[in-house]
């Protein structure tokens, strides 16, 4: 049986860590190299890097950020933000990343997951989806949440699945920052579509919130930032509790 995964997300911007609630209110909290290292010594199973703010001004990720972050961990290291062309992935895994996460590009260009799966393999192809209902369907958002796109986001996720991504992160706005538990409802109506990897994001309060995640078989991975980075929640600790319960997680 496949462990299922803890993976804490750096939202960087300006070279800082941020977090918001449901894509606003975004506030300062932390160094992103010290936060890596501290992930890694605690157990983080991977890490995610999203520079939050490349897409919507139109600019390249800051790969000096991204360099630092990664001299600091050995843990497998997904990064994201302004990823455009296959380029912009030769960049990011030069630059120390073991997988890349496309959003805005792929939505803008679509056949970038199939160019880049052929030449890097799929399993290094990340589709990053922020997701959000309108008039009770789920729609896919750009620019860091900011844009509806008005497209059928199970209707991308397939199709992105078809053209070679090896991995779907979901990422629910409409529970983004709330702590009130993952998006279980979205999550499970992607599932029955797809079957690439899925790590869910938005939502996570407390550790019950993962145990109930992992109860759907479909979910490969919890990602999280906001409980991780003030420490509600401390990644052995909440390995542990699901490894008790009998979730098979890596301790």
């Amino acid at each position: 049986m496949v462990s299922k995964r803890i993976v804490p997300c750096l939202d960087v911007r300006n070279g800082r860590v941020v977090k918001g609630v449901n894509f606003q209110e975004i506030r300062d909290m932390a160094d992103p190299v010290e936060m890596a290292r501290y992930y890694y010594e605690t157990g983080a199973d991977e890490l995610v890097f999203y520079d939050i703010t490349a897409s919507v001004e139109g600019r390249k990720l800051f790969t000096d950020v991204l360099r630092a972050v990664a001299s600091q961990i050995f843990i497998p290291l997904t990064v994201g933000g302004g990823i455009n062309s296959l380029d912009d992935f030769d960049t990011v895994l030069k630059s120390g990343a073991d997988k890349v996460s496309v959003n805005t590009g792929a939505i803008k260009n679509p056949s970038l997951i199939g160019a880049a799966a052929k030449r890097y393999g799929s399993q290094c192809v990340v589709l990053s989806m922020d997701v959000k209902r309108v008039d009770g369907k789920f729609h896919v958002f750009a620019n860091g949440g900011r844009i509806d796109t008005g497209m059928d986001a199970l209707e991308w996720a397939k199709r992105g699945e078809d053209l070679g991504a090896g991995e779907i992160v979901l990422n629910s706005i409409d529970t983004d920052g709330v702590r009130g538990g993952f998006d279980l409802p979205m999550l499970r109506a992607f599932g029955e579509i797809v079957s690439v990897p899925l790590i869910a994001s938005g939502g996570a309060g407390t550790m019950e919130d993962f145990l109930e995640l992992f109860q759907y078989d479909r979910i490969d991975a919890g990602l999280a930032a906001g409980v991780f980075h003030t420490k509600k929640i401390e990644i052995g600790s909440l390995k542990r509790y699901l490894k008790d319960s009998g979730v098979n997680v890596r301790i």
